[in-house]
């Protein structure tokens, strides 16, 4: 075995700043070798590394988990980040239903406290959307959200936000990178226990009325038409699961305050769990996960299916469409929500001048196509809202003409006000359950509308193939993955010409026919995306927060009847998906 290992697994078992129980965690994992050689190589072969968001891990004692040490470290560095560009303020800590979750967000709490920074504590677990709301609503200096997001029960994370609430972006996210690399002596984090914090002033825990402006938010800026909520909302049948998350209760309530009565939560889901025992993963993506929830739409009529992930800020829909379940993916449900807004905003008047939306570049082009017949204009940004909430604050401080109107990823997040700078599943819910409504008052399910959608403008369709590669064989393999497409030889992929190339990594996009380059003008990440004669696109990289590399492909088809033009999109997509399997079999 690695001696570097074993000497950093020693450290640390014998370290006096880790708790006595702590301490003996790795020491027994040290006593039983070469049986936890696995075990000890994955938690001790680097530190845990703080990522442009922050952190993500199992949880375990060790330099690669997540710990109450490496939150303080975390915490710490944001700290020093906080005391360097405004000398000292306040931060907010919110936390999901993850195990442990509560506990860390105590932790950087001591920390924040102990550098006489003022913490702001949620008094209950409540969801990131309500995070990001809070550090604007306290004009607090930076934020904490304590969450893995969908990942599996192992997991807890650290995502840290900015004085904008949004997450960190450059260069704020480098600068707390390198005080957390810099900060190797445990002795140099500052610390107080969080009883001592709230006799001195330093940690509080919120009160209901952070709680109330975020649901005044939803009322005035993302519902169209609150009195045609309020008056026909009962007459929408819902049927929604928090998956053992922390977004139960803003859902419930948010429905409530809008005239959505006939709202149902799943009992066996609504407890919040960290051990989430009723699906294999928390995440609304996964069709599995809202299995419960479809199962009683179906049996009851009900209308249409929400489901939330542990943070709260993604959300899943499925729709009764005439007595079969349609599960929609994030790209239709944004498509559904934005055509919503934009025609009602213009038969109200009320679509401002220089309306924007923004995407991530592997979000379907089905939003330009809407948005640019009503007159607003797209911008794309890398994928993560963090991108984009980052662009929202430089054309604030540009004074730009641009207003926001609407935000989405296709990764289920969605943003439709800018009040919270990040995804959320709870405003996402009631503007979805408007615009079911409004569907349902004309005899219409939410696939009609869909296909009406994709009558006026061809019909898009967006495929994910997500691989996953656990460890560091895992992490090998899809770096060797993604050189290989990097040095494609082909001018050909799936039987599709290949007319242009984009290296998010070198800034380079190519122009294959022309043989001509130019430059990128976003931010480096480790992103390709291969243009086809067709019009197609298809876009890889591997995932910020897991251990996954993904593939978007873009297909739209314009000719032949809607019938046609699914099937030949499904063809073509299948077609590209095998190839690509194919490929990294080999890698």
């Amino acid at each position: 075995m690695d001696q570097k290992i074993i000497q950093n697994a020693t450290l640390w078992g014998n370290n006096t700043y880790f708790s006595e129980a702590d301490r003996q965690e790795i020491q027994k994992l040290l006593a039983d070798l070469p049986k936890n050689e696995l075990e000890l190589t994955e938690r001790f072969y680097r530190d845990l590394e703080f990522g442009t968001g922050g952190l993500r891990a199992p949880m375990g004692m060790g330099q690669n988990r997540m710990n109450r040490y490496n939150v303080r470290r975390a915490t710490q560095a944001l700290a020093n980040n906080i005391m360097k560009h405004f000398n000292g303020g306040s931060a907010v800590i919110s936390y999901d239903s993850r195990n442990c979750s509560k506990e860390f967000a105590l932790e950087a709490a001591g920390v924040f406290a102990a550098n006489g920074i003022k913490a702001y504590v949620f008094r209950a677990l409540t969801p990131t959307p309500m995070l990001s709301y809070g550090v604007r609503y306290y004009k607090a200096q930076a934020g904490i959200m304590i969450t893995a997001s969908h990942n599996p029960p192992i997991y807890n994370g650290f995502k840290a936000f900015w004085n904008d609430g949004a997450q960190v972006v450059p260069p704020v996210d480098k600068e707390i990178i390198n005080q957390y690399n810099e900060l190797t002596d445990w002795n140099n984090i500052k610390y107080m226990p969080f009883e001592e914090a709230e006799k001195k002033g330093l940690a509080v825990w919120t009160d209901e009325k952070v709680e109330n402006a975020f649901y005044e938010v939803i009322e005035k800026k993302v519902i169209q038409d609150m009195d045609f909520c309020k008056k026909h909302g009962g007459e929408l049948s819902i049927v929604y699961t928090a998956l053992h998350g922390s977004a139960e209760v803003p859902c419930n309530v948010t429905a409530k305050r809008l005239g959505f009565t006939n709202f149902y939560s799943i009992p066996e889901q609504a407890k919040p769990d960290g051990n989430f025992p009723t699906v294999k993963s928390p995440n609304p993506e996964d069709p599995k996960a809202l299995a419960m929830a479809i199962d009683y739409m179906l049996k009851n009529n009900g209308d249409i299916v929400y489901g939330t992930d542990p943070d709260g800020d993604r959300l899943g829909v499925v729709v009764n469409d005439h007595g079969k379940p349609a599960i929609l993916n994030g790209n239709q449900i944004a498509a559904l929500m934005l055509y919503y807004v934009f025609f009602t905003k213009v038969e109200k008047k009320t679509l401002p001048e220089k309306a924007l939306v923004i995407k991530s570049i592997v979000t379907s082009p089905i939003q330009n196509a809407i948005v640019e017949h009503f007159g607003g204009t797209v911008m794309d940004t890398l994928t993560g809202f963090k991108w984009m909430a980052g662009l929202i604050r430089d054309l604030e401080v540009q004074k730009s003409p641009y207003n926001f109107v609407f935000a989405s990823e296709e990764s289920f997040g969605y943003m439709p006000h800018n009040e919270s700078r990040d995804k959320d599943g709870v405003s996402s819910m009631a503007l979805m359950s408007e615009v079911a409504l409004y569907y349902k008052r004309k005899n219409m399910s939410l696939v009609d509308a869909l296909d009406e959608i994709y009558a006026k403008f061809g019909f898009f369709y967006e495929s994910l193939v997500s691989l996953d590669y656990e460890g560091i064989e895992g992490a090998k393999k899809i770096g060797r993955i993604m050189e290989f497409f990097r040095h494609y030889p082909e001018t050909q992929f799936a039987g599709e010409e290949i007319v242009g190339k984009e290296d998010y990594e070198a800034s380079i996009s190519s122009d294959i026919r022309l043989k001509s380059n130019k430059a990128i003008a976003l931010p480096k990440s480790n992103v390709l995306s291969f243009s086809f004669a067709s019009g197609n696109k298809l876009f890889l990289r591997p995932s910020g927060t897991e251990p996954k590399i993904k593939f978007y492909t873009m297909v739209r088809e314009t000719e032949g009847d809607l019938a046609a033009k699914k099937l030949n999109a499904l063809k073509k997509v299948k077609i590209i998906e095998d190839k690509i399997k194919e490929f990294c079999e080999k890698a």
